[in-house]
C-alpha cells in the first residue's frame, strides 16, 4: 500500500514538472533563448555576409537554449534531451569563447558565445553550469519496486 502510494506521488511530480529553482532556471533558459533568436535574426537579416559564421552560431546558440527550455520544463519526461541540450551549450560556449578569445579574426563581430558569454554579461558561461547542476541535484530515487521491494 505505501509502496503504491509513493509510487502514485513519484509519477504525479514527473508529470508535473519542475518546481521551485527549476522554474527560475527554465525562466532564465527562456530569456536568453529570445534575446540569442532576436539578435542572430537581426544579424542574419541585416549583415549575414559580414560574420556568416558568427551570425550562424547565434541562430545555433538560439535553437539550443529553446530546446534546453522546452526540456528542461518537462522535468522527468525529457530529462535526457535536456542533459544533452546543456552538455552540447557547455562545449559550444568554451569552444566559441576559446576561439574568439585567442583567434579573434574568426570572430569579426560577437556571437552570444563570443568571449564566454561577455555581451550577456557572462550569463551564458554559469547557465550550462546551473543547468547540469541542478539536472544532476533534481534526480529522483529510485522506486521501491526498482530495489527489489515486495510491493502489495
Amino acid at each position: 500500500m505505501v509502496s503504491r502510494l509513493s509510487e502514485r506521488q513519484a509519477r504525479r511530480k514527473r508529470r508535473d514538472g519542475v518546481r521551485g529553482a527549476g522554474r527560475v532556471l527554465v525562466a532564465a533558459y527562456a530569456i536568453l533563448a529570445l534575446a540569442a533568436l532576436g539578435r542572430s535574426t537581426v544579424q542574419i537579416l541585416g549583415s549575414f555576409a559580414t560574420a556568416p559564421l558568427a551570425y550562424t552560431l547565434s541562430a545555433v546558440s538560439a535553437v539550443i537554449y529553446l530546446v534546453a527550455t522546452i526540456a528542461l520544463a518537462q522535468g522527468e519526461r525529457a530529462r535526457t534531451l535536456a542533459w544533452g541540450a546543456v552538455v552540447i551549450e557547455f562545449i559550444g560556449i568554451v569552444t566559441v569563447g576559446l576561439i574568439s578569445s585567442l583567434a579573434p579574426e574568426l570572430f569579426p563581430k560577437d556571437t552570444v558565445w563570443s568571449h564566454f558569454g561577455q555581451g550577456y554579461g557572462y550569463v551564458p558561461a554559469i547557465l550550462p553550469v546551473l543547468g547540469m547542476a541542478w539536472l544532476e541535484s533534481s534526480k529522483h530515487a529510485p522506486s521501491n519496486r526498482s530495489q527489489g521491494a515486495v510491493t502489495s
